[in-house]
């Protein structure tokens, strides 16, 4: 799977079934070549609450589902 076709899909909280936001970027261990998390540039709704305007981070143990069009993710706040 290519980054392109990760940042396609609507990053979705299982807890609450909002769009969470989308991704913009991807960090990776360098040395096991693992993905360690997500960058995301978060949707203006959800984050208003949390008065969060930059970029999060969500790490890889939060992805609880990749699907065709959608990533699952339990946000722990």
């Amino acid at each position: 799977m290519r980054l392109s076709d990760l940042q396609n899909k609507d990053i979705v909280d299982v807890d609450d079934g909002k769009n969470i936001g989308n991704i913009i970027d991807v960090n990776i261990d360098a040395t096991t070549g693992n993905i360690v998390s997500f960058i995301i540039e978060p949707n203006k709704n959800f984050f208003k609450f949390f008065n969060r305007t930059t970029d999060t981070e969500i790490k890889w143990h939060s992805i609880k589902k990749i699907g065709e069009d959608v990533i699952l993710v339990k946000l722990s706040f």
